[in-house]
């Protein structure tokens, strides 16, 4: 199976939906999709879908009326990355002193978040979650 565009730079997947709870399965299934085709185990499956579920709903719960939640996968061939964000008028990055944040950074092998001003109007800033998960068999 073929992974990433074959000269080494990885496949890119967005997916942009109205940042609602109820939205989460479609996350989810994407997200097993993608790390099906990239041929990881159902361990890793489960983990980077239980991860990817927890920072979206972090990012979720603090969307307003009409947010869009923005969702890019990068594949390469030993490691999808998760990069997912929402506008906010709220300018605090995700606690890492919660539970949640907890869960990423244990079912990941990377997690980080951050908070930019968006050049757009009202005055919102974007907050990131970025992920990462490795191949069980891939390089460390």
């Amino acid at each position: 199976m073929s992974v990433g565009s074959g000269d080494g730079r990885p496949d890119e997947i967005e997916l942009r939906l109205g940042a609602e709870l109820t939205n989460l399965p479609i996350i989810r299934s994407l997200t097993s999709s993608i790390a099906m085709r990239a041929d990881f185990d159902l361990d890793a499956i489960a983990d980077l879908k239980l991860a990817v579920d927890e920072a979206s709903s972090t990012l979720i719960t603090r969307a307003g009326a009409g947010a869009i939640l923005g969702c890019r996968f990068s594949v390469s061939k030993d490691e999808i990355r998760f990069a997912v964000s929402i506008p906010s008028a709220n300018d605090a990055k995700p606690s890492n002193d919660t539970f949640g944040w907890r869960v990423l950074t244990t079912l990941t092998d990377h997690a980080d978040s951050r908070v930019e001003r968006d050049a757009g109007p009202g005055g919102q800033h974007l907050v990131h979650i970025e992920l990462a998960k490795r191949r069980a068999d891939g390089p460390a």
